[in-house]
């Protein structure tokens, strides 16, 4: 990024808590804590067994109260925010659809609550922590690439619920470049530089397209009867939620039921990050809902969008310019957003939508049909998905001018 001086790049990652290599995963997360803490990923670890035989809830009613006192840093706290997450979705719905947990216990709802405070975080299982603080190489040596990777904690679902974590993950390493390229953007705006506007909107293109390209690896490694009829619950959360329509009872946190929704793609950071700088608006229920979801981000990335979002408007400064260079370079980046909101759209007929049509033995006890047309957010699914492709492809300028940079130049 040679516009962009290292110093100031730095802080940027400093300040937003991302990395050029890796984007807004956690670097080399840890996959154990203090020993005090050995019930905990005791049961994260042999979660899927405990799950399908029956006997998670027994356990962490077993379970003593911890203090979260001895986590010490930033990695610790997130794999023991990622392990009583995974504790938790696998207690409410260890039954399936028809019998979720209605109260969190003690033992799992204070310390959750306290740690989930202290990463500003909420708590629940988040994009954040399942996608991108959840994984590990298995050589250590090797490349992150998806026959080397693998998860830190799992539900039931076998290669198809690493496989969805996994892919996800490789799709936010795709958008690391992008969000490098909206730095440069962001700060060759402030100095006019059209020159770094428009190479910072070519690597957001770039990743764009290379996001795209990861994400269909989820047709290999990823069965649609086992990601719908098995996985999916487990990734659902208690806010507009018809199984569990008043919530979730934090014990020892709340005397009410607290709603709180499910990991979507819509807490992607990176997504987020692309939409702020490309201005390109969601109104009406749709923006409200991304809007709540940077809530379930780390602050640090929910900063990064927030910073984007309060610049001039890209647009607006590209259209008064007069240049077609920079407007052609605008257009293939919501061409490209476009082109993988549609794909996903698509991903989520094939993965979601056919198989709630059909007639599918599931076995965890009737998973399936509980969020046949809602997102794991708690979205009406295919509408929303509409909404968010409609507006980016309402953002292309359509009238360009027709003075070159070079001739402006």
């Amino acid at each position: 990024m040679e516009t962009i001086n290292r110093e100031t790049l730095q802080a940027d990652f400093d300040a937003f808590d991302i990395s050029e290599e890796l984007g807004f995963l956690l670097e080399e997360p840890l996959t154990n804590l203090p020993d005090y803490y050995r019930v905990w990923l005791d049961l994260a670890n042999n979660l899927t067994h405990l799950i399908e035989s029956r006997k998670l809830r027994d356990l962490v009613h077993k379970m003593p109260v911890l203090s979260p006192h001895l986590l010490s840093n930033h990695r610790e706290l997130r794999l023991a925010h990622l392990a009583l997450g995974f504790i938790s979705m696998g207690y409410v719905w260890q039954e399936g659809q028809h019998a979720p947990a209605q109260i969190l216990p003690k033992a799992l709802a204070l310390p959750y609550w306290l740690i989930s405070r202290r990463l500003g975080l909420p708590p629940i299982l988040t994009y954040s922590d399942s996608v991108l603080a959840n994984w590990k190489l298995r050589d250590p040596t090797g490349e992150m690439e998806i026959g080397n990777m693998d998860l830190i904690f799992s539900f039931p679902g076998g290669e198809s619920c690493r496989g969805f974590f996994i892919v996800s993950l490789l799709v936010e390493m795709a958008a690391s470049s992008g969000i490098m390229g909206a730095l440069e953007v962001m700060h060759a705006m402030k100095i006019s530089d059209l020159i770094g506007i428009q190479e910072g909107l070519v690597r957001v293109t770039q990743s764009l397209k290379k996001m795209k390209e990861t994400f269909k690896l989820m047709h290999n490694h990823v069965d649609p009867a086992a990601f719908h009829g098995t996985l999916r619950i487990f990734v659902s959360g208690w806010r507009d939620n018809p199984m569990l329509p008043r919530g979730l009872l934090y014990e020892g946190v709340s005397n009410e039921p607290i709603l709180l929704s499910g990991g979507s793609a819509a807490q992607s950071s990176a997504i987020q990050c692309f939409d702020a700088l490309l201005c390109i608006q969601h109104e009406d229920e749709t923006g409200a809902f991304l809007t709540r979801m940077r809530d379930y981000m780390p602050p640090a990335h929910r900063q990064l969008i927030e910073t984007l979002c309060s610049l001039p408007s890209l647009r607006d400064f590209l259209l008064s310019r007069s240049s077609s260079d920079l407007c052609q370079a605008y257009n293939s980046c919501i061409s490209a957003l476009v082109d993988l909101r549609s794909y996903h759209l698509n991903t989520v007929t094939k993965y979601i939508i056919v198989p709630g049509n059909r007639t599918m033995g599931c076995p965890l006890r009737g998973v399936c049909t509980g969020l046949n047309a809602t997102g794991t957010g708690g979205t009406s699914l295919m509408v929303f998905l509409k909404s968010v492709r409609n507006a980016t492809q309402k953002a292309l300028i359509l009238e360009r001018p027709s003075v070159s940079r070079e001739t402006e130049m």
